[in-house]
C-alpha cells in the first residue's frame, strides 16, 4: 500500500537540550487508520505538530503526498486536516459559516456541495444554521472534524479525539472515524486510551520518550506479542506447585485456587496436552479450565515497562 505520509529521521529538540522526538521514522499508508499510542508526554502531539507544520523540526524530513512540508509547505499542508484536542469555536457563528470560513483559509472558494456532503456525513446538516454555542459537546467535536475536512484533505489527524468525554460519546466518535476511513480519508489519531486503539485502528504505533518503539498491524501485533493463558481451576486450593509440574513454569493465583500456564500461540505446540497428562498423576482435582488472551494494554505496558528496565 502506498505511503501518503513519510517521516524520516525526524528530530525535535527544544532550547535547553530537551529532545521531544528522536530520529523518528514512520510511514502512514493511504486509506488506513493508524493509532499512535503512548503515555502523556511521550511525544504524540509534538509529532503531529511537526508533520502538520505547526512546530518546526530540528532535523529530518516530512513528506505528505510526496510534498516536503518545509520546501513545498503549501502543497503539503493543503493535504492535511487537523482536529486539535481543544474545542475552540466561535460561539456566535453558525455551523455553516464556521466550516465555510475554514475552507476559505486554504484559498478555496465555493465548494458548497462538498461542505454539504461533509455536514451530512457527520450528521450536522440539520444543525447548519445553529450557533456553535447551542451544540452539545459531541456536536462541537463533529464541527471540528468538519472544519478539518472542509478543504478536502487526504489525511486527517485527530489529537486525543475523545479526551475527557464520556464513554457513550467516545464510542460515537469511533463510529464517525471508521466512517471517514470508509470514505477514503487516511486517519491518524493519537490516544492514551488502550481500548480506543484496539477498537479502531488498522495499525498500532507505540511511542515512548520521543521514540517510535514499534508499528505493527493490530492483528499481527496481538499475534506476535500477545500471550495466552491456560488457567486450571482447582477443586481445593494448593499451597505449592507439585514437583511433577515444575517443568511447566506454572504460577499459583487466587490464593492457590488456580494454576496459570502461559504459552505462545505462534509456537509449534502449546504443551497443554503434556501438562494435563502430568497433572492427572498429581492427585489434584480440577474444577474447570479456561483460556484468556492478553489485551493490547498488557502488550503496551510490557513495552513501556521493558524500556524502563533497560
Amino acid at each position: 500500500m502506498t505511503a501518503i505520509v513519510s517521516v524520516e529521521k525526524l528530530t525535535k529538540q527544544y532550547d535547553g537540550g530537551v529532545h521531544a522526538l528522536k530520529d523518528v521514522d514512520l510511514e502512514i499508508r493511504e486509506g488506513e487508520i493508524l493509532a499512535l499510542l503512548g503515555p502523556n508526554g511521550a511525544g504524540k502531539t509534538t509529532l503531529i505538530e511537526c508533520i502538520c507544520g505547526i512546530t518546526s523540526i530540528s532535523s529530518g524530513h516530512v513528506r505528505v503526498g510526496g510534498h516536503d512540508n518545509v520546501t513545498d509547505y503549501r502543497a503539503a499542508r493543503s493535504q492535511i486536516g487537523l482536529v486539535p484536542q481543544e474545542v475552540n469555536l466561535e460561539p456566535f457563528e453558525t455551523v455553516w459559516n464556521t466550516v465555510r470560513f475554514s475552507r476559505g483559509l486554504f484559498g478555496k472558494s465555493g465548494g458548497d456541495d462538498h461542505l454539504e456532503s461533509v455536514l451530512k456525513q457527520l450528521s450536522l446538516w440539520d444543525k447548519k444554521d445553529s450557533q456553535t454555542r447551542a451544540l452539545s459537546g459531541g456536536m462541537k467535536r463533529r464541527v471540528l472534524i468538519a472544519k478539518a475536512l472542509s478543504h478536502e484533505p487526504k489525511v486527517l489527524f485527530l489529537d486525543e479525539p475523545t479526551a475527557g468525554v464520556d464513554v457513550g460519546l467516545r464510542k460515537e466518535m469511533w463510529n464517525t472515524v471508521a466512517d471517514l476511513r470508509d470514505h477514503g480519508v487516511t486517519v491518524i489519531l493519537t490516544t492514551h486510551y488502550i481500548e480506543e486503539a484496539e477498537a479502531m485502528a488498522d495499525r498500532i504505533g507505540v511511542i515512548s520518550k520521543g521514540e517510535i518503539k514499534l508499528v505493527r498491524d493490530k492483528d499481527a501485533l496481538m499475534s506476535e506479542l500477545g500471550r495466552k493463558l491456560f488457567i486450571i481451576e482447582l477443586a481445593e486450593p494448593a499451597t505449592q506447585i507439585p514437583e511433577a509440574l515444575q517443568p511447566f513454569d506454572l504460577a499459583l493465583q487466587a490464593d492457590g485456587a488456580e494454576m496459570v500456564y502461559t504459552y505462545d500461540t505462534t509456537g509449534d505446540g502449546t504443551g497443554i496436552t503434556r501438562l494435563m497428562t502430568a497433572l492427572s498423576g498429581t492427585g489434584l482435582k480440577v474444577r474447570d479450565v479456561r483460556t484468556e488472551q492478553s489485551s493490547l494494554e498488557d502488550i503496551f505496558v510490557g513495552l513501556v515497562e521493558g524500556e524502563g528496565r533497560s
